[in-house]
């Protein structure tokens, strides 16, 4: 039997089977029934999406934008352990509170290396088109068997902070994902030929050193206005970086690729569209300034930029 991205699918859709769970049957929570929805229909497309005709997971996508739209997706303030007794743990523990987060990656990179070896009948054990995914996925399984031997605790309490932390960054968790598909919903729309054309029109791009920097720049603006980069790299890529960078100055397309990924994450560093990076983590922390995050990363994102154009303009070619 070979392991499929459709077992981790499945296991996350449980989890988040029970956090819609757990939030609807939580009477404090000030909207546990439209926000225990919003979890339990994205549980549902994980759980039988493909089952499912397009048509209808459309609707149940539009179903959540709508809910989180009206706001229906606030958090509430579940019950934790009390501030001593979590103090107390993490003294006694220590250091040791690492090891689950670094065994996610360990895992990761040696089932990955390792996947070719694993076969066993003529089958692999993972299905070699997403061998890195599968073992991140393993990996998390994993670091929460980990996380429980060490914390000697359970399962169920580790659905109580999975909870607490998916009502605390809300709507904002499914960010990545959404983003990622209006990505291929603009490429499939043409975006992608509609930017092409009004480069290749307003800009010189018989410039090489010109192209690149119309591609990454592109990769930063496209990320900052959606908000992810897997929305952007269609619409630039498939506009500036396949048809003038590769079949004109016959860049090196891997290179290309990755340095694109990159210039389009130092967008990611610049926009609050990138909620679930910028302004989660200021509402977490409580930071009276909203764009707190967003401030300090800009001056990195634009070296970090700069530096890619260089990159690219002298190595991939």
């Amino acid at each position: 039997m070979t392991l499929t991205l459709n077992w981790l699918f499945w296991l996350l859709g449980i989890v988040l089977l029970i956090v819609g769970g757990m939030i609807v049957m939580d009477r404090e929570h000030p909207r546990r029934f439209t926000a225990g929805g919003f979890w339990l229909l994205y549980a549902l497309i994980f759980l039988v999406g493909d089952l499912l005709p397009a048509e209808v997971v459309g609707v149940l996508v539009l179903a959540m934008a709508l809910i989180a739209g009206l706001g229906g997706v606030t958090a509430a303030h579940p019950k934790v352990l009390a501030l001593e007794t979590r103090m107390a743990s993490a003294k006694r523990l220590g250091n040791k509170l690492f090891v689950p987060a670094l065994t996610i990656p360990v895992i990761t990179v040696v089932l990955t290396l390792a996947a070719s070896h694993l076969v066993f009948g003529g089958t692999p054990l993972i299905d070699p088109k997403n061998v890195t995914l599968i073992g991140f996925g393993i990996g998390c399984v994993i670091a929460l068997v980990i996380a429980c031997l060490i914390t000697r605790d359970s399962v169920g309490q580790s659905m109580k902070e999975t909870r607490r932390l998916v009502d605390a960054l809300s709507w904002a968790a499914v960010l990545p994902q959404m983003l990622g598909m209006l990505g291929l919903v603009f490429s499939d729309a043409g975006v992608g030929k509609a930017v092409a054309h009004v480069t290749t029109s307003y800009i010189n791009m018989d410039v090489r050193f010109v192209a690149v920097v119309v591609y990454c720049v592109g990769m930063a603006l496209f990320t900052i206005i959606m908000g992810n980069g897997f929305a952007a790299f269609p619409v630039m890529t498939g506009g500036v970086g396949v048809p003038v960078l590769v079949g004109v100055f016959h860049v090196n397309p891997a290179m290309m690729a990755a340095i694109g990924m990159f210039s389009g994450y130092c967008g990611t560093l610049m926009t609050p569209m990138a909620a679930n990076f910028n302004m989660v983590p200021a509402a977490l922390l409580e930071l009276p300034d909203k764009n707190a995050v967003i401030r300090v990363q800009v001056p990195t994102a634009l070296g970090i930029l700069a530096a890619n154009i260089v990159l690219l303009n002298v190595f991939g070619f």
